[in-house]
Protein backbone atom coordinates (compact mmCIF):
# COMPACT_ATOMS: atom_id res chain seq x y z
CA UNK A 1 0.00 0.00 0.00
CA UNK A 2 1.10 3.41 -0.94
CA UNK A 3 2.20 6.28 1.88
CA UNK A 4 -0.59 8.36 0.33
CA UNK A 5 -2.90 5.52 0.48
CA UNK A 6 -2.15 5.35 4.06
CA UNK A 7 -1.94 8.86 5.07
CA UNK A 8 -5.73 9.17 3.13
CA UNK A 9 -7.11 6.28 4.76
CA UNK A 10 -6.17 7.31 8.21
CA UNK A 11 -7.40 10.58 7.51
CA UNK A 12 -10.50 9.15 6.59
CA UNK A 13 -11.14 6.48 9.85
CA UNK A 14 -10.25 9.70 12.11
CA UNK A 15 -12.83 12.11 10.87
CA UNK A 16 -15.50 9.23 10.62
CA UNK A 17 -15.98 9.11 14.85
CA UNK A 18 -15.30 12.70 15.24
CA UNK A 19 -16.61 13.41 18.38
CA UNK A 20 -14.40 10.24 19.83
CA UNK A 21 -10.95 11.53 18.39
CA UNK A 22 -11.73 14.77 19.55
CA UNK A 23 -12.02 13.79 23.23
CA UNK A 24 -9.01 11.28 22.36
CA UNK A 25 -6.76 14.46 20.98
CA UNK A 26 -8.03 16.32 24.08
CA UNK A 27 -6.65 13.87 26.09
CA UNK A 28 -3.63 14.15 25.08
CA UNK A 29 -3.18 17.88 24.73
CA UNK A 30 -4.23 18.03 28.05
CA UNK A 31 -1.24 15.02 29.12
CA UNK A 32 0.67 17.20 27.03
CA UNK A 33 -0.22 20.90 28.50
CA UNK A 34 0.34 19.42 31.52
CA UNK A 35 4.11 18.06 31.07
CA UNK A 36 5.38 21.75 29.12
CA UNK A 37 4.14 23.54 32.06
CA UNK A 38 5.01 22.02 34.43
CA UNK A 39 8.35 21.75 33.58
CA UNK A 40 8.70 24.85 32.50
CA UNK A 41 7.91 26.69 35.73
CA UNK A 42 10.76 24.61 37.46
CA UNK A 43 13.08 25.77 34.74
CA UNK A 44 11.90 28.84 35.29
CA UNK A 45 12.45 28.36 39.08
CA UNK A 46 16.35 27.34 38.64
CA UNK A 47 16.68 30.58 35.78
CA UNK A 48 16.00 32.66 38.77
CA UNK A 49 18.10 30.92 41.13
CA UNK A 50 21.19 31.58 38.71
CA UNK A 51 20.39 35.06 38.18
CA UNK A 52 19.95 35.53 42.25
CA UNK A 53 23.69 33.61 42.50
CA UNK A 54 25.28 35.39 39.63
CA UNK A 55 23.98 38.95 41.06
CA UNK A 56 25.90 37.59 44.07
CA UNK A 57 28.73 37.35 42.36
CA UNK A 58 30.19 35.53 38.77
CA UNK A 59 29.32 32.54 39.05
CA UNK A 60 32.89 31.22 37.12
CA UNK A 61 34.85 32.59 39.32
CA UNK A 62 37.50 30.46 41.65
CA UNK A 63 39.44 31.89 44.22
CA UNK A 64 42.58 29.80 44.96
CA UNK A 65 44.41 29.98 48.49
CA UNK A 66 47.37 28.81 49.95
CA UNK A 67 46.90 25.74 52.51
CA UNK A 68 47.52 26.55 56.36
CA UNK A 69 47.28 30.25 55.58
CA UNK A 70 50.40 29.86 53.48
CA UNK A 71 52.76 28.50 56.15
CA UNK A 72 52.67 25.16 54.11
CA UNK A 73 55.06 24.07 51.20
CA UNK A 74 52.65 24.92 48.46
CA UNK A 75 52.85 28.70 47.86
CA UNK A 76 50.95 31.01 45.65
CA UNK A 77 53.54 32.32 43.55
CA UNK A 78 54.27 32.94 39.37
CA UNK A 79 54.95 29.01 39.11
CA UNK A 80 51.61 28.47 40.07
CA UNK A 81 50.18 30.62 37.87
CA UNK A 82 51.38 29.44 35.11
CA UNK A 83 49.98 26.15 36.00
CA UNK A 84 46.78 27.61 36.14
CA UNK A 85 46.78 29.14 32.70
CA UNK A 86 47.28 25.85 31.23
CA UNK A 87 44.64 23.41 33.15
CA UNK A 88 41.79 22.98 30.42
CA UNK A 89 38.79 25.19 30.77
CA UNK A 90 40.42 28.05 32.35
CA UNK A 91 39.96 31.30 30.52
CA UNK A 92 41.75 33.54 32.63
CA UNK A 93 44.22 33.78 35.89
CA UNK A 94 45.29 36.97 38.19
CA UNK A 95 47.09 36.26 41.61
CA UNK A 96 46.02 39.28 44.28
CA UNK A 97 48.14 40.93 46.75
CA UNK A 98 46.67 43.46 49.51
CA UNK A 99 49.23 46.10 50.34
CA UNK A 100 49.78 46.11 53.96
CA UNK A 101 50.43 48.56 56.16
CA UNK A 102 50.29 50.82 59.78
CA UNK A 103 48.10 53.43 57.23
CA UNK A 104 47.12 54.07 53.69
CA UNK A 105 46.00 57.96 53.53
CA UNK A 106 44.44 59.47 49.98
CA UNK A 107 44.78 62.88 49.22
CA UNK A 108 43.34 64.49 46.25
CA UNK A 109 41.50 68.06 45.21
CA UNK A 110 42.92 71.66 45.45
CA UNK A 111 44.94 72.62 48.37
CA UNK A 112 44.63 68.64 49.26
CA UNK A 113 41.04 69.02 50.37
CA UNK A 114 39.83 65.85 50.18
CA UNK A 115 41.60 63.51 52.24
CA UNK A 116 40.18 59.20 53.08
CA UNK A 117 41.76 58.52 56.29
CA UNK A 118 41.54 54.87 55.08
CA UNK A 119 41.54 52.92 51.83
CA UNK A 120 42.49 48.97 50.47
CA UNK A 121 44.91 48.65 48.02
CA UNK A 122 45.42 45.43 45.67
CA UNK A 123 47.38 44.24 43.22
CA UNK A 124 46.51 42.35 40.40
CA UNK A 125 47.26 41.12 36.37
CA UNK A 126 45.83 44.39 35.33
CA UNK A 127 45.88 42.99 31.84
CA UNK A 128 43.61 40.15 32.71
CA UNK A 129 40.66 42.68 34.32
CA UNK A 130 38.01 42.48 31.29
CA UNK A 131 38.36 38.45 31.08
CA UNK A 132 38.26 38.26 34.35
CA UNK A 133 35.11 39.33 34.31
CA UNK A 134 35.26 43.01 36.08
CA UNK A 135 32.52 45.44 34.69
CA UNK A 136 34.47 49.04 34.18
CA UNK A 137 31.91 51.50 34.35
CA UNK A 138 34.11 54.29 32.95
CA UNK A 139 37.71 53.92 30.98
CA UNK A 140 39.42 50.65 30.73
CA UNK A 141 42.71 48.65 32.30
CA UNK A 142 45.82 50.89 33.17
CA UNK A 143 48.38 51.17 30.24
CA UNK A 144 51.22 52.14 31.97
CA UNK A 145 53.08 52.38 35.36
CA UNK A 146 50.87 54.90 38.03
CA UNK A 147 47.54 54.08 36.59
CA UNK A 148 44.98 52.81 38.78
CA UNK A 149 41.33 51.40 38.46
CA UNK A 150 39.38 53.07 41.56
CA UNK A 151 36.12 51.29 43.28
CA UNK A 152 32.67 52.11 42.11
CA UNK A 153 32.20 54.18 45.29
CA UNK A 154 35.68 55.13 46.42
CA UNK A 155 34.77 58.71 46.24
CA UNK A 156 32.37 59.05 49.15
CA UNK A 157 35.11 57.67 51.69
CA UNK A 158 36.78 61.45 51.30
CA UNK A 159 35.75 64.30 53.90
CA UNK A 160 35.76 67.65 52.96
CA UNK A 161 38.64 69.83 55.66
CA UNK A 162 36.87 72.55 54.91
CA UNK A 163 33.64 71.41 56.24
CA UNK A 164 32.73 71.08 59.86
CA UNK A 165 33.46 67.80 61.69
CA UNK A 166 30.04 65.43 61.18
CA UNK A 167 28.79 67.21 57.87
CA UNK A 168 32.15 66.92 55.70
CA UNK A 169 31.34 63.34 54.09
CA UNK A 170 28.82 62.08 51.63
CA UNK A 171 26.51 59.14 52.73
CA UNK A 172 25.60 57.57 49.97
CA UNK A 173 23.07 55.40 52.14
CA UNK A 174 20.99 58.68 52.69
CA UNK A 175 18.84 57.69 48.68
CA UNK A 176 15.63 56.03 48.36
CA UNK A 177 15.38 52.58 47.67
CA UNK A 178 12.70 51.42 45.12
CA UNK A 179 10.52 48.01 44.97
CA UNK A 180 13.19 46.48 43.38
CA UNK A 181 15.67 47.08 46.13
CA UNK A 182 17.77 49.57 44.18
CA UNK A 183 18.91 52.70 45.86
CA UNK A 184 17.64 55.49 43.92
CA UNK A 185 18.36 59.72 44.71
CA UNK A 186 21.78 59.16 45.50
CA UNK A 187 23.38 62.17 46.46
CA UNK A 188 26.52 62.70 44.24
CA UNK A 189 30.46 62.81 45.83
CA UNK A 190 32.19 65.93 46.73
CA UNK A 191 34.16 65.18 43.11
CA UNK A 192 34.23 62.76 40.02
CA UNK A 193 36.44 60.50 41.29
CA UNK A 194 37.63 59.05 37.82
CA UNK A 195 39.13 63.02 36.69
CA UNK A 196 40.99 63.65 40.32
CA UNK A 197 44.92 62.54 40.93
CA UNK A 198 45.48 60.75 43.82
CA UNK A 199 48.71 61.22 46.64
CA UNK A 200 48.79 57.73 48.10
CA UNK A 201 50.14 58.38 52.15
CA UNK A 202 52.05 54.90 53.23
CA UNK A 203 53.11 54.65 56.66
CA UNK A 204 54.85 51.56 58.03
CA UNK A 205 56.90 51.01 60.83
CA UNK A 206 57.33 54.51 61.34
CA UNK A 207 58.36 55.68 57.94
CA UNK A 208 56.07 57.30 55.27
CA UNK A 209 55.90 56.87 51.71
CA UNK A 210 54.35 58.76 49.05
CA UNK A 211 52.98 57.37 45.72
CA UNK A 212 50.96 59.41 43.08
CA UNK A 213 48.23 57.99 40.84
CA UNK A 214 46.00 58.40 38.68
CA UNK A 215 42.68 56.41 37.34
CA UNK A 216 42.45 54.89 34.09
CA UNK A 217 38.86 53.05 34.81
CA UNK A 218 36.30 52.64 37.47
CA UNK A 219 34.77 49.47 38.30
CA UNK A 220 31.84 48.05 38.78
CA UNK A 221 30.96 46.73 42.66
CA UNK A 222 31.35 43.15 42.46
CA UNK A 223 32.18 41.56 46.49
CA UNK A 224 32.61 38.15 44.55
CA UNK A 225 35.58 39.70 43.36
CA UNK A 226 36.60 41.57 46.61
CA UNK A 227 35.77 44.80 49.01
CA UNK A 228 38.01 46.89 46.74
CA UNK A 229 35.73 46.77 43.36
CA UNK A 230 33.59 49.24 45.56
CA UNK A 231 35.96 51.26 47.91
CA UNK A 232 39.14 50.41 46.86
CA UNK A 233 41.99 50.69 44.38
CA UNK A 234 43.16 48.38 42.07
CA UNK A 235 46.98 49.15 40.76
CA UNK A 236 48.99 46.42 38.69
CA UNK A 237 51.38 43.58 40.42
CA UNK A 238 54.57 45.83 38.97
CA UNK A 239 53.32 49.15 41.10
CA UNK A 240 52.89 47.32 44.14
CA UNK A 241 55.91 45.29 44.22
CA UNK A 242 57.43 48.88 43.54
CA UNK A 243 55.20 49.72 46.78
CA UNK A 244 56.09 47.24 48.63
CA UNK A 245 59.77 47.15 47.79
CA UNK A 246 59.54 50.71 49.59
CA UNK A 247 57.56 49.77 52.34
CA UNK A 248 60.03 46.70 53.43
CA UNK A 249 63.00 48.76 52.95
CA UNK A 250 64.44 46.18 50.20
CA UNK A 251 65.16 43.77 53.09
CA UNK A 252 62.82 40.82 52.59
CA UNK A 253 61.87 38.32 49.62
CA UNK A 254 58.91 39.04 47.28
CA UNK A 255 56.16 37.82 49.39
CA UNK A 256 53.53 35.22 47.96
CA UNK A 257 50.28 35.86 46.67
CA UNK A 258 47.26 36.32 49.15
CA UNK A 259 44.73 34.72 46.45
CA UNK A 260 44.83 33.60 43.24
CA UNK A 261 41.60 34.05 41.00
CA UNK A 262 40.84 31.95 38.53
CA UNK A 263 37.94 32.35 35.72
CA UNK A 264 36.77 29.18 33.73
CA UNK A 265 34.89 29.28 30.53
CA UNK A 266 31.39 28.11 32.15
CA UNK A 267 29.50 26.93 34.85
CA UNK A 268 30.06 23.69 33.70
CA UNK A 269 33.53 23.75 34.19
CA UNK A 270 33.54 25.29 37.40
CA UNK A 271 33.78 21.49 39.56
CA UNK A 272 36.31 19.96 37.44
CA UNK A 273 39.01 22.64 37.69
CA UNK A 274 38.00 23.28 40.69
CA UNK A 275 38.81 19.86 41.44
CA UNK A 276 42.24 19.72 39.81
CA UNK A 277 43.40 22.16 41.47
CA UNK A 278 42.21 20.60 44.59
CA UNK A 279 44.56 17.78 44.03
CA UNK A 280 47.82 20.40 43.80
CA UNK A 281 46.80 20.83 47.26
CA UNK A 282 45.43 24.03 47.86
CA UNK A 283 41.82 25.02 48.98
CA UNK A 284 39.30 26.89 46.66
CA UNK A 285 36.13 28.83 47.09
CA UNK A 286 33.24 29.15 44.64
CA UNK A 287 29.70 29.93 44.30
CA UNK A 288 29.62 26.13 43.51
CA UNK A 289 29.01 25.20 47.44
CA UNK A 290 25.96 27.49 46.96
CA UNK A 291 24.67 26.46 43.04
CA UNK A 292 25.18 22.46 43.42
CA UNK A 293 22.39 22.51 46.25
CA UNK A 294 19.70 24.84 44.87
CA UNK A 295 20.23 23.06 41.45
CA UNK A 296 19.90 19.42 43.28
CA UNK A 297 16.97 21.33 44.82
CA UNK A 298 15.50 22.78 41.62
CA UNK A 299 16.02 19.59 39.58
CA UNK A 300 13.90 17.45 41.85
CA UNK A 301 11.49 19.65 41.67
CA UNK A 302 10.95 19.22 37.66
CA UNK A 303 10.72 15.74 38.24
CA UNK A 304 7.91 15.93 40.48
CA UNK A 305 6.15 18.72 38.45
CA UNK A 306 7.01 16.72 35.28
CA UNK A 307 5.69 13.49 36.97
CA UNK A 308 2.38 15.29 37.70
CA UNK A 309 1.88 15.76 34.01
CA UNK A 310 2.95 12.62 32.79
CA UNK A 311 0.24 10.98 35.09
CA UNK A 312 -1.77 13.04 32.57
CA UNK A 313 -0.12 12.01 29.28
CA UNK A 314 -0.63 8.45 30.77
CA UNK A 315 -4.02 8.96 31.63
CA UNK A 316 -4.39 9.70 28.25
CA UNK A 317 -2.58 6.70 26.66
CA UNK A 318 -5.24 4.71 28.10
CA UNK A 319 -7.80 6.44 26.25
CA UNK A 320 -5.87 6.73 22.68
CA UNK A 321 -5.98 2.38 23.46
CA UNK A 322 -9.24 2.57 24.28
CA UNK A 323 -9.82 4.01 21.18
CA UNK A 324 -8.18 1.97 18.82
CA UNK A 325 -9.77 -0.87 20.05
CA UNK A 326 -13.38 0.21 20.13
CA UNK A 327 -11.93 1.09 16.76
CA UNK A 328 -11.52 -2.39 15.54
CA UNK A 329 -14.23 -4.09 17.47
CA UNK A 330 -15.90 -1.81 14.75
CA UNK A 331 -13.82 -2.63 11.97
CA UNK A 332 -13.02 -5.87 12.20
CA UNK A 333 -15.16 -6.97 8.25
CA UNK A 334 -13.29 -4.03 7.06
CA UNK A 335 -9.94 -5.96 8.02
CA UNK A 336 -11.09 -9.35 6.80
CA UNK A 337 -12.07 -7.89 2.96
CA UNK A 338 -8.41 -5.79 3.53
CA UNK A 339 -7.21 -9.45 3.82
CA UNK A 340 -8.77 -11.07 1.37
CA UNK A 341 -8.17 -9.06 -1.19
CA UNK A 342 -4.32 -9.68 -0.97
CA UNK A 343 -3.51 -6.59 1.82
CA UNK A 344 -0.55 -7.30 3.26
CA UNK A 345 -0.62 -8.01 7.56
CA UNK A 346 2.42 -4.99 7.44
CA UNK A 347 0.36 -2.50 5.85
CA UNK A 348 -3.22 -2.77 8.43
CA UNK A 349 -0.21 -2.56 11.43
CA UNK A 350 0.90 0.42 10.02
CA UNK A 351 -2.63 1.73 9.56
CA UNK A 352 -3.85 1.56 12.84
CA UNK A 353 0.05 3.04 14.40
CA UNK A 354 -0.52 5.58 12.21
CA UNK A 355 -3.86 6.83 13.52
CA UNK A 356 -2.48 6.64 17.08
CA UNK A 357 0.38 8.54 15.85
CA UNK A 358 -1.51 11.13 14.01
CA UNK A 359 -3.61 11.38 17.41
CA UNK A 360 -0.61 11.64 19.59
CA UNK A 361 1.08 13.97 16.82
CA UNK A 362 -2.34 15.95 16.80
CA UNK A 363 -2.76 16.44 20.33
CA UNK A 364 0.89 17.01 21.37
CA UNK A 365 1.20 19.80 18.38
CA UNK A 366 -2.10 21.97 19.62
CA UNK A 367 -1.02 20.77 23.06
CA UNK A 368 2.80 22.97 22.79
CA UNK A 369 0.93 25.68 21.08
CA UNK A 370 -1.48 26.73 24.65
CA UNK A 371 1.51 25.89 26.73
CA UNK A 372 3.42 28.21 24.90
CA UNK A 373 0.28 30.59 25.16
CA UNK A 374 -0.31 29.91 28.93
CA UNK A 375 3.87 30.73 29.71
CA UNK A 376 3.14 33.96 28.40
CA UNK A 377 -0.15 35.29 30.12
CA UNK A 378 1.87 33.54 33.19
CA UNK A 379 4.77 35.58 32.83
CA UNK A 380 2.84 39.24 31.99
CA UNK A 381 0.54 38.18 34.83
CA UNK A 382 4.03 38.14 37.15
CA UNK A 383 5.45 41.15 35.35
CA UNK A 384 2.84 43.47 35.16
CA UNK A 385 0.35 43.42 31.86
CA UNK A 386 1.33 45.63 29.00
CA UNK A 387 2.87 45.65 25.96
CA UNK A 388 6.15 46.67 27.05
CA UNK A 389 6.49 43.22 28.79
CA UNK A 390 4.76 41.29 26.41
CA UNK A 391 8.45 40.42 24.14
CA UNK A 392 10.37 40.14 27.51
CA UNK A 393 8.21 37.45 29.07
CA UNK A 394 8.61 35.26 25.64
CA UNK A 395 12.02 35.84 25.60
CA UNK A 396 13.52 37.35 28.65
CA UNK A 397 16.45 39.33 29.15
CA UNK A 398 19.54 40.23 32.10
CA UNK A 399 16.85 42.04 34.36
CA UNK A 400 13.64 39.40 33.71
CA UNK A 401 12.59 37.08 36.07
CA UNK A 402 10.18 34.50 34.08
CA UNK A 403 8.05 32.53 36.03
CA UNK A 404 7.25 30.08 33.23
CA UNK A 405 10.41 29.60 30.68
CA UNK A 406 9.87 27.27 28.14
CA UNK A 407 13.15 26.84 25.68
CA UNK A 408 13.26 24.73 22.04
CA UNK A 409 13.51 21.60 23.16
CA UNK A 410 11.09 21.49 25.59
CA UNK A 411 8.54 21.65 23.13
CA UNK A 412 10.61 19.17 20.52
CA UNK A 413 10.49 16.97 23.14
CA UNK A 414 6.73 16.86 24.07
CA UNK A 415 5.46 16.79 20.26
CA UNK A 416 8.05 13.68 20.21
CA UNK A 417 6.64 11.96 23.19
CA UNK A 418 3.31 12.61 22.47
CA UNK A 419 3.74 10.88 18.98
CA UNK A 420 5.41 7.78 20.71
CA UNK A 421 3.05 7.57 23.88
CA UNK A 422 0.42 7.38 20.63
CA UNK A 423 2.40 4.74 19.09
CA UNK A 424 2.89 2.69 22.23
CA UNK A 425 -0.95 2.76 23.39
CA UNK A 426 -1.72 1.29 19.35
CA UNK A 427 1.18 -1.18 19.29
CA UNK A 428 -1.12 -3.81 21.33
CA UNK A 429 -4.71 -3.02 19.36
CA UNK A 430 -2.63 -3.05 15.89
CA UNK A 431 -1.42 -6.34 16.84
CA UNK A 432 -4.51 -7.48 18.07
CA UNK A 433 -5.92 -6.55 14.23
CA UNK A 434 -3.70 -8.39 12.49
CA UNK A 435 -4.34 -11.46 14.11
CA UNK A 436 -7.90 -11.81 13.52
CA UNK A 437 -8.68 -14.41 10.67
CA UNK A 438 -9.81 -13.24 6.95
CA UNK A 439 -12.98 -15.64 7.08
CA UNK A 440 -13.55 -14.71 10.65
CA UNK A 441 -13.56 -10.78 10.19
CA UNK A 442 -15.40 -11.51 6.42
CA UNK A 443 -18.46 -12.96 8.69
CA UNK A 444 -18.94 -10.48 11.36
CA UNK A 445 -21.48 -8.17 10.94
Amino acid sequence: MKRNDLLRMCLQNLMRRKSRTFLTVLGVLIGCCSIVIMVSLGIGMKETQERLLSEMGDLTIITVNAPQGGRGKNKLDDPLVKRLRSIYGVEAVTPKQRLEADSITLITGTGQRYIADWTTVVGLDTGEVEKMGYKLLEGGAPAKSGEVIVGQYLAYNFRDKLRPEGRNMVDRWSGNWDENGNMTDVPPPYFDAMKATYTMEIESQGSKFTFTVKPSGVTKEDYSKGGETSDGIMVSLADLRKMLDKVQGNKKKSLPYDSIMVKVSGINMVEPVEQEIRSMGYSTDSMESIRKPMEKEARQKQMMLGGLGAISLFVAALGITNTMIMSISERTREIGIMKSLGCYVTDIRVMFLSEAGAIGLIGGLIGCVISFITSVIINLVSLGPSVENLLPAIIGGETVNRVSVIPPWLLLFAIVFSVFIGLGSGYYPANKAVQIPALEAIKSE
